[in-house]
C-alpha cells in the first residue's frame, strides 16, 4: 500500500459518498486509475464496506451504556454467548477481552427503562454470564472517525 492508497482511505473515511471524480481529484489521480485502486482496496478487504453515520437520538437510541460482562471460561459457553449476542440488536458493539472483564459491550437503547428491561430479560439470562457491570455514557467526547492510515 502506497501513499496514494492511504490518501484514498483517508478521504473515503471522511466522506464515503465522494464521487470517483471528486476522490480522484483529491488524491491527484485521473478517475480511471483511482477507481482501479478503490476496487483493489475493496477486493483485498482493506475497505470492508460503506455506512451512513446516524444520529442516535433521531432513531430513539440516544441512551448508551458500556457493559462489562464476565462469562464462564469454557469454550462452548463462550461460543454460545458470542453467538447469542448476534441476535440482540441493542448490542451495537461487542469485544472479547484478555483478562477481566471477559467481554465489553456497547449498547444503544431509548432510555433507562429500556436498558433495565434488556439487562433483566437478555443480558443476565445469557448462558454462562456470571457478572454484568454497567457504565452509562454521560457524553461522547470523541466520535469514531476512522483509523489513522499514515505509514
Amino acid at each position: 500500500m502506497d501513499e496514494i492508497d492511504r490518501a484514498i482511505l483517508r478521504e473515503l473515511q471522511n466522506d464515503g459518498r465522494l464521487s470517483n471524480q471528486e476522490l480522484a481529484q483529491r488524491v491527484g489521480l485521473t478517475p480511471s486509475p483511482c477507481m482501479r485502486r478503490v476496487r483493489q482496496l475493496e477486493q483485498d478487504g482493506v475497505i470492508q464496506g460503506y455506512r451512513a453515520v446516524i444520529d442516535p437520538d433521531a432513531v430513539d437510541r440516544g441512551f448508551e451504556v458500556l457493559v462489562s460482562i464476565e462469562v464462564a471460561r469454557d469454550r462452548e459457553v463462550v461460543e454460545s454467548f458470542e453467538s447469542a449476542l448476534q441476535d440482540i440488536p441493542d448490542v451495537i458493539e461487542a469485544h472479547r477481552l484478555f483478562g477481566s472483564p471477559g467481554c465489553l459491550l456497547r449498547i444503544a437503547v431509548s432510555d433507562l427503562r429500556a436498558y433495565e428491561r434488556l439487562w433483566i430479560e437478555k443480558l443476565t439470562a445469557l448462558s454462562g454470564v456470571t457478572e454484568v457491570n454497567s457504565q452509562i455514557i454521560m457524553k461522547r467526547i470523541k466520535e469514531a472517525r476512522g483509523l489513522p492510515v499514515d505509514g
